[in-house]
């Protein structure tokens, strides 16, 4: 009677342990890998993923932009100091104008 029991238990045992095992699945169809890159042989050289070659886009286009932006700054400095040399001027000659016309009336008073 111990020996059934027992060899009930050993033979559930079994069963349970074979029934989780995975099945075998086959590894060449697993293997295939892909490539995302813009050059034939993703090994050469210039081979670039797709996703860095279109950071390089977009990176080039912030920098034209920053670059236009640069200038635009850049002219807009040089405007600024342009009409802030010709006010310089205008004020200096004003100045000039007037020390020479205080200049006149007080030879006149004298």
């Amino acid at each position: 009677m111990k020996n059934i029991i027992f060899a009930g238990v050993i033979l559930s045992l079994l069963t349970v342990a074979c029934s989780k095992r995975e099945p075998v699945v086959d590894t060449a169809q697993e293997l295939k890998l892909k490539y995302d890159t813009t050059a034939i042989d993703s090994f050469s050289p210039g081979a670039i993923s797709v996703d860095i070659a279109r950071q390089i886009r977009m990176s080039s286009q912030k920098y034209q932009d920053s670059l236009k932006e640069a200038l635009k700054l850049q002219q807009e400095e040089k405007r600024i100091t342009a009409e802030l040399e010709k006010e310089n001027k205008k004020k200096a000659e004003a100045e000039k104008k007037l020390k020479a016309s205080e200049k006149t009336t007080e030879l006149k008073q004298e």
